[in-house]
């Protein structure tokens, strides 16, 4: 996708090092576009974990270059191990960030040490242009849910939470990839922006990429998407995921379980738009299940920004002696959910369901 004309993926290698990986830092958006040069693993790590790059897809690309980085400062087993140890840490819920570290750990346990670097960097990029086709995909199957609902012309109004857009993937995204394609075709398109509290990555985030590209979009507080269900507003509701069960459940940022309620009860279609590397084919129930992070109060009690006098500025929300909790996700029952938008095509979320879309991994899973 582009930023002012220009072209970017969400992260790439150095163009005077092909050794160090250039990513988008996110915690500096909307305010400013800044590009670290990420050279060993504590920084890959760092980027990860305080959410210099965020996204279940992205994630698991970047902790793919992490391996790569580490194996050509050491190509020994033991810093192999450390290397998926460390990552492996980093955030707990995104299941793409395992599937990448096992993907990339199945490559290089038996290569000869001697070729473990180069064999790393060409798998990692190898991640990184599949994503880039599966997102695509993926937008194009969505791109008919949207059209079905464009007849005569007619404006659609989408809601989506969180960002689950090109800079929470390799490129293009996934919950936004059909919105840019529907854009993209001429069709009247307009998106209703969750700010998603506390990390405001609706707002700041998902608004920035949306204005880039020229999408109609108006942000909204978490709370107003109800509302505008109930007076018709809102057509349908596409957001992104974090990990999926093998039966459907659905964990993404927190508010999603909300906003899947409120659709249910005004009849609007919920779709959630996924590559198949985010299915968690060894759990079926997201409530018991899916480890659920809890990230650091901070989040909650300050909140930075831009202020009149055009300084970035953090300040404090929340009364001293307040007691905060932070749990980043909640789950969403397969029960709400219209669809899930996959590169394969649109499938119920059920078991049955993504077993025949999957066969490959979900035939033991089928019900």
């Amino acid at each position: 996708m582009k930023i002012d004309g220009t072209a970017f993926r969400s992260l790439w290698l150095d163009e005077t090092d092909r050794w160090s990986l250039r990513i988008i830092d996110q915690t500096k958006l909307p305010w400013a576009v800044e590009m670290p040069r990420l050279t060993t693993l504590d920084q890959v790590a760092h980027a990860i974990s305080a959410m210099l790059v965020r996204g279940a897809p992205l994630i698991g690309a970047t902790a793919a270059y992490g391996v790569a980085i580490a194996m050509r400062a050491d190509p020994s087993d033991a810093a192999l191990q450390q290397a998926i140890t460390t990552l492996s840490a980093t955030r707990p819920t995104a299941i793409n960030l395992r599937w990448a570290l096992n993907r990339m750990e199945s490559l290089l346990r038996d290569h000869p040490k001697v070729e473990r670097a180069e064999a790393a960097y060409a798998e990692a990029a190898a991640i990184c242009d599949e994503d880039v086709a599966t997102n695509h995909a993926i937008g194009r199957h969505g791109l008919g849910l949207i059209r079905s609902r464009a007849s005569a012309g007619r404006r659609v109004n989408i809601l989506t939470h969180c960002n689950a857009g090109w800079i929470a993937t390799v490129d293009w995204g996934t919950a936004l990839a059909p919105i840019y394609l529907a854009h993209d075709e001429g069709i009247d398109v307009h998106v209703f922006v969750d700010e998603t509290r506390p990390r405001n990555q609706g707002a700041s985030l998902t608004a920035w990429e949306l204005g880039k590209h020229g999408v109609k979009h108006t942000v909204i507080v978490d709370n107003a998407g109800g509302h505008l269900m109930q007076r018709g507003e809102i057509d349908m509701v596409i957001v992104g995921t974090d990990r999926v069960t093998n039966a459907g459940d659905v964990c993404n940022k927190i508010g999603t379980y909300l906003k899947a309620l409120a659709a249910r009860d005004n009849g609007i279609p919920f779709y959630v738009a996924l590559p198949s590397s985010t299915i968690d084919w060894t759990i079926s129930d997201g409530l018991t299940d899916i480890p659920i992070e809890e990230r650091a109060t901070t989040e909650v009690t300050t909140m930075t920004g831009r202020a009149l006098d055009g300084s970035i500025a953090t300040i404090r929300i929340v009364p001293k002696d307040s007691l905060v909790v932070n749990p980043a996700f909640d789950v969403t029952p397969a029960r709400l959910v219209s669809g899930l938008i996959t590169e394969r095509g649109v499938c119920a979320a059920s078991a049955a369901a993504l077993s025949q879309m999957f066969p490959e991994y979900g035939r033991q899973n089928a019900v």
